[in-house]
């Protein structure tokens, strides 16, 4: 696929997540940030030195993952 961006090359230090619970917090949540136009990064508040996996826009789509549930647009 032309143009295509490595995901995992994005650099993450100051990236802001913002966590979307299924109810109160206290198990943990899933974050969803944005890292680029068309990239995002996904991650555990259970694990939060883990490394996040990384989504394109039509990925997450696929995966059923709205940002619009952690107050995001696309």
């Amino acid at each position: 696929m032309p143009n295509k961006i490595d995901l995992y090359a994005l650099d993450l230090p100051d990236t802001s997540f913002v966590k979307a619970c299924g109810g109160p917090c206290s198990e943990g949540c899933v974050t969803l940030a944005r890292i680029g136009e068309d990239a995002w990064a996904l991650g555990d508040s259970k694990r939060p030195t883990a490394q996040p996996l990384r989504f394109t826009t039509e990925e997450l789509a696929v995966a059923g993952i709205d940002p619009a549930r952690f107050g995001l647009s696309v």
